[in-house]
């Protein structure tokens, strides 16, 4: 006799359910870890420095960090956003969302790099072009990530739910596309100034919090009744 229609549904819903919390999981890791390059300055190793001034020389640890923090939230609310459009998983997509959080939770090792060599810009120049190369590349791979798992749950609606429009489907692709040749220019202008593929990064970061929030909101209209 044929188990009932609902079971797979209700297994499905539990995939996901398992596969949202361990990814959230993994995000709040990396997201904390960023902040163990933070150091707090010893008296003893002050000299005649203030404690303001070796505060102070930590900048660039300071900026890689909200940057980073500022990118791994925005990732996190795009995959938050995301999911609330999946209503199932398979095999492959549970490989795919490994794949994205594999570069996930190593974002904090290019940021560091990226601290540690952007004040060298002018004495190393060319360690600062590899970890702006390498800090940049990173979320190249993130992007990728990023794609693949949308474009997978996306294909034939495979795993979307039933009431997101196709109108809908093709402006989120869209909105994703741009990630991975832009962030390609940030890898290449990294090697001509490492200021500016930062800078390009952290505005990939604002684009996609403003693409990941908007739909959402446009969706949520669309469903009141004078949507």
């Amino acid at each position: 006799m044929n188990p009932p229609a609902r079971e797979p549904d209700r297994t499905a819903e539990k995939e996901t359910t398992r596969l949202e919390a361990f990814s959230d999981g993994v995000f709040a890791i990396a997201i904390t870890l960023l902040v163990l390059d933070l150091k707090v300055p010893k008296p003893a190793d002050l000299g005649d420095r203030s404690l303001w001034a070796a505060v102070r020389d930590q900048w660039p640890t300071f900026l890689a960090y909200f940057t980073s923090f500022a990118t791994i939230l925005v990732m996190w609310v795009n995959h938050h956003v995301l999911f609330g459009r999946i209503r199932r998983s398979d095999q492959m997509f549970l490989f795919l969302n490994g794949f994205l959080l594999l570069f996930v939770a190593f974002v904090p090792f290019p940021t560091a790099l990226l601290a540690q060599y952007l004040r060298e810009t002018d004495t190393r120049p060319g360690d600062a072009h590899t970890a702006g190369a390498i800090y940049a590349g990173t979320y190249v791979l993130l992007a990728i990530a990023f794609n693949l798992l949308w474009h997978h749950a996306a294909r034939g609606r495979r795993l979307l739910a039933h009431d997101i429009p196709e109108a809908r489907i093709r402006e989120i692709t869209r909105q994703y596309a741009p990630g991975i040749p832009v962030y390609g220019v940030a890898v290449a202008l990294a090697f001509v100034s490492v200021p500016a593929s930062f800078g390009l990064c952290l505005l990939l970061a604002l684009f996609f919090a403003f693409t990941g929030a908007m739909p959402r909101f446009f969706e949520r209209g669309k469903e009141s009744p004078g949507g």
